[in-house]
C-alpha cells in the first residue's frame, strides 16, 4: 500500500491503536461510519423542540379507538 500524503499519519496511527482494528482501511471506514452517525445524531438533537404538539391531543383515546 502506498503512503498517502493527504491523510495525517499521526492521527491514523493513533486511531489504529485506540480502535483496535487490524488495518488502516478498517480504521478509516469505522471512523467515517462514526462521523456520519454523530452528524446524523446532531441533526436529530437540533430538531428537538421544533415540532409543535397539540396540547389537547388525547393519545389514550386514540390508542383505545377501534378502527
Amino acid at each position: 500500500m502506498t503512503e498517502r500524503e493527504d491523510i495525517d499519519d499521526t492521527l491514523l496511527e493513533k486511531a489504529l491503536r485506540i480502535g483496535g482494528l487490524k488495518t488502516r482501511e478498517e480504521t478509516v471506514n469505522q471512523a467515517l461510519r462514526e462521523f456520519i452517525e454523530r452528524r446524523e445524531a446532531e441533526k436529530l438533537i437540533a430538531a428537538l423542540g421544533t415540532v409543535d404538539f397539540d396540547e389537547g391531543y388525547d393519545y389514550k383515546a386514540e390508542r383505545n379507538r377501534r378502527v
